[in-house]
């Protein structure tokens, strides 16, 4: 089994990695299909399923589509073109994407909401269709974003997608026993199995440059969190607090009024910052997705600002061994809300963060999957419930009480020896089987628990 850092870590935009980035991906992805394709087009229709259609005007998942179907990709969206070409859609009434002709498409009428039909693949599913001069359907495809940015055509998810295409890795664990295994065997770290991965499927300048860029990405949202306040976009009117609790704990450094407990803030307002930026629809890294953005980089940031002896030399360590976490968890369980709720996206996201975490803070192979179990063991179980379909309440904030979670999490595995009762393969997949049996209320429709339960206004 191989998942990339870079495909656990992408660079994207908010607010969500499954209803935004995922559509807008699936999108590009069709626009490749039909120019691959022999037929003269003439306009584009959709549909929005599941959970994609319940959340999805909270979740910008229309937008995301629409631009997509334009041509933009997550990677180099650029707000202020979106802007124009969304302005130029609402009246042409039809998009010009590269290497294909003017096509039709109004997305007020041609793509629609579809709350009564779920597909049978996976709860967030898409339908994207291209027409002739006549307005019949020639061509068809049917895209399940399944979290964090990764997109499935229907036939690669019945297939299952493989994730093994290309050379062959030296450490391909498939489980946390087997990753213990081999790093036992091979007297390696995570991190050194990991980065040996990673090269025997690329160029190591590259992969360095291409790690360095994603700590760059995500300490730059950091830092416009913690300078931006105002209002959030969506109807709730949820204020920016990072900057406030931001400047208030600089204002508080030398006064001697810091009782220990405040160092929960700084991980708090560091993870709050990213997830602010994510709710306004800015730039961030899924990790393992947008809703669960802010936890790894607090984490991270945390390390670096606090921990004596904390170095920069670490942070790709730090990166390779979360990733090597988040991998077993989606191979093996989910990383999707919709799919498994948040235990699935925050839970991954404080079990990687306590990982990554524990391992630049010396921990053994057996320190660090105890860090990540005892992370995840600890959000079985949690909903994924966003009022009015926003990923603002509770999301933000839980995204910072999943980072103190994680840095505890570590901070205990490093006071053992590596040995304990529950094996983190068992907590990956009593995670796989509670979302299984939850209610969909509960999973990313907003049809359940906070979100009909506290106002909307």
């Amino acid at each position: 089994m191989f998942l990339s850092v870079f495909d656990m870590f992408k660079v994207g935009i908010g607010p969500s990695s499954s209803h935004t980035m995922g559509p807008m991906v699936a999108a590009a992805r069709f626009l490749d299909l039909m120019r691959e394709s022999p037929f003269e087009f003439a306009g584009l229709k959709g549909s929005l399923h599941g959970s994609l259609a319940f959340t999805g005007v909270g979740h910008a998942t229309d937008r995301a589509t629409i631009l997509g179907l334009a041509g933009f990709v997550p990677d180099t969206y650029d707000n202020d073109k979106a802007e124009a070409a969304l302005a130029a859609i609402a009246e042409t009434h039809s998009v010009t994407p590269e290497g294909l002709p003017t096509l039709q498409f109004d997305p007020k009428a041609d793509l629609t909401f579809d709350y009564d039909h779920n597909l049978p693949g996976h709860a967030n599913g898409m339908i994207l269709m291209a027409t002739d001069a006549q307005g019949d359907v020639i061509l068809r495809q049917v895209y399940y974003s399944v979290g964090g940015g990764f997109v499935l055509t229907e036939e690669e998810l019945a297939e299952g997608k493989a994730t093994n295409d290309g050379p062959p890795v030296p450490f391909p664990f498939h489980s946390a026993a087997e990753m213990l295994e081999m790093a036992n065997a091979s007297g390696k770290s995570i991190a050194q199995m990991k980065r040996e991965n990673e090269i025997a499927r690329g160029c190591a300048d590259s992969f360095a440059k291409g790690t360095a860029r994603l700590w760059e990405v995500m300490n730059n949202c950091i830092e416009r969190g913690l300078k931006t306040d105002g209002i959030l976009p969506g109807g709730l009117k949820v204020r920016r607090r990072a900057k406030g609790i931001h400047d208030a704990l600089l204002a508080e450094r030398g006064m001697n009024l810091n009782a220990p407990h405040t160092i929960n803030d700084w991980m708090s307002v560091y993870a709050m910052a990213i997830n602010e930026e994510n709710a306004a629809g800015g730039q961030v890294v899924t990790a393992p997705t947008n809703g669960a953005a802010g936890t790894m980089p607090a984490v991270l940031r945390y390390y670096l600002d606090h921990v004596p002896g904390a170095s920069e030399s670490h942070i790709e360590d730090f990166l390779l061994t979360a990733a090597a976490i988040g991998g077993l968890v989606k191979y093996n369980a989910s990383i999707s809300g919709a799919e498994a709720g948040c235990q699935a996206e925050v839970g991954s996201a404080s079990a990687m963060a306590a990982a990554g975490l524990c391992a630049v803070m010396g921990g053994t192979p057996e320190q660090v999957e105890n860090a990540a179990e005892i992370a995840l063991e600890h959000h079985l179980g949690m909903t994924c419930d966003p009022v009015a379909g926003l990923v603002q309440v509770p999301c933000i904030e839980r995204n910072g009480l999943a980072a103190i979670k994680a840095v505890s999490a570590a901070s205990l595995a490093l006071r053992g020896d590596g040995k304990h009762f529950v094996p983190l393969d068992s907590v990956i997949e009593t995670m796989r089987q509670t979302g299984h049996d939850m209610h969909e209320k509960y999973k990313e429709t907003s049809l359940g628990g906070l979100a009909v339960n506290v106002p909307n206004c």
